[in-house]
């Protein structure tokens, strides 16, 4: 078998095959033992009936397409293998010549990982935010520590910002009622934005018993993204008092006894936030970093597959309806056009940023361990609130599995090189990645 490589374009070949009939006896042997099992011929037992009295049956040109549609996936893999090509997604195989008892010739476009120079990593800089802890964040976690242990209360007075009401929701649209944006008894904390567009300021100053109508735009449903009149009927308004900050507390709500500890504990709780949040910045700096510096050409189906998926994701909650989309996106100051440009703006980074790191994962022999798989399926499955079991059964199912092998070699190809960055923060201090990273 022989067998050549045309360079279509930075990421896309051409592989000519020519294979000699004699290389595909293996195939017919193979192809006359099927057929002599499925055959019955007078005379012979199963599996016995010769070649050419199969091949009389059949038709030979019957035997020959089902050897080349057998051999031409290895055939291709045979000439995939001679050289350092590595493709990206399955090829579109085209058969040029076949000339029976001579030889097959058939071409192999693939797309391929382009060639990718990387830059000497020591001159790569980034400047990142310095790790300051202040008062007020220390304020924040203590405040937030308060509300875990506070209590709710009953009030008569109207609902403020803060307090934790019992609602009525109805809409309608032109009109008409909209039974699926209807609910009685929901639980809301006012202020929290975590419900539809208005409502906060709709529920501020309502009683008990007050309602008040206002308009939104529907999110979701048949009629996501039209205009709805929304009543809010309020039922019972709540505020949370909080405990007082003081020993009693600190006993209560840690493994502290006294408060001045428990404030000290979460100084160093900030500054470890601090700090992985400043190694979650130096990732990114370093990643944007390179992106601008490298030249990745990117495949133009993988970039378009990105934009289908980004499209499917936006239309399928939609029951794909056009319409509703660009409802939704001119209900959210966007359009069609910008959405496509986003989207395709971020498919492009998406590649690049995946071929990136794959090239850098082999730069520098970066492997994926059972443990690191495991850690990382069992930290998915508590982000997604579900049993590590149910999760990769969901992975499998989806034939994710090896998607997300490939995002844990990414980060460590990542996390291998920042140590060899230049990273400072604003104030012109150098950071050590290795206290944030290891080595």
């Amino acid at each position: 078998m022989k067998s050549t490589v045309e360079q279509l374009s930075p990421t896309r070949v051409r592989i000519n095959v020519e294979v000699p009939f004699e290389e595909l006896k293996p195939d017919f042997d193979r192809a006359y033992k099927t057929l002599a099992q499925q055959i019955r011929l007078p005379g012979f037992r199963p599996g016995k009936a010769p070649a050419k009295l199969l091949e009389a049956r059949v038709g030979r040109a019957n035997v020959l397409n089902q050897v080349v549609n057998d051999a031409l996936p290895a055939k291709y893999n045979d000439a995939l293998n001679s050289t350092e090509l590595k493709p990206l997604g399955q090829p579109d195989i085209e058969i040029t010549k076949l000339e029976d008892g001579e030889e097959i010739v058939f071409t192999a476009e693939v797309d391929v990982r382009p060639e990718i120079t990387l830059p000497d990593f020591s001159t790569v800089t980034v400047t990142v935010d310095p790790v300051e802890i202040t008062d007020e964040a220390v304020d924040e976690q203590l405040l937030s520590l308060r509300q875990r242990f506070g209590t709710l209360t009953g009030v008569e007075r109207a609902a403020q910002t803060g307090d934790f009401v019992s609602i009525d929701l109805s809409a309608t649209v032109d009109g008409n009622d909209v039974p699926e944006a209807s609910t009685e008894g929901l639980s809301h904390e006012v202020g929290s934005g975590q419900l539809i567009e208005g409502l906060d300021d709709a529920i501020v100053g309502l009683s008990v018993g007050d309602s008040k109508e206002f308009p939104t735009t529907l999110l979701a449903g048949e009629h996501a993204g039209e205009e709805a009149q929304v009543t809010v009927t309020v039922k019972s308004v709540k505020e949370r008092e909080l405990p007082e900050p003081d020993d009693e507390f600190a006993q209560l709500a840690s493994q502290f006894d006294t408060f001045d500890e428990l404030m000290s504990d979460l100084r160093e709780r900030v500054a470890r936030v601090k700090k992985v949040e400043q190694a979650g910045q130096i990732r990114d700096k370093v990643l944007e970093a390179l992106l601008e510096s490298v030249e990745v050409p990117v495949p133009e189906a993988f970039v378009k597959a990105e934009v289908d998926s980004a499209v499917h994701d936006a239309i399928h909650p939609l029951d794909h309806d056009e319409d509703k989309l660009a409802q939704q996106l001119e209900a959210a100051g966007s359009s069609r056009e910008e959405f496509d440009t986003n989207a395709r703006e971020n498919a492009e980074k998406s590649v690049r940023t995946q071929l990136l790191l794959d090239t850098i994962a082999d730069a520098e022999s970066v492997q994926v361990g059972q443990e690191e798989l495991t850690q990382n399926i069992v930290f998915q499955a508590q982000r997604y609130g579900i049993a590590p079991e149910e999760f990769i059964q969901q992975v499998q199912q989806a034939n994710q599995l090896p998607a997300l092998f490939a995002d844990i070699r990414r980060s460590k190809a990542l996390a291998a090189i920042v140590d060899r960055v230049s990273v400072t923060d604003t104030a012109g201090a150098s950071v050590d990645t290795k206290e944030l990273f290891g080595d």
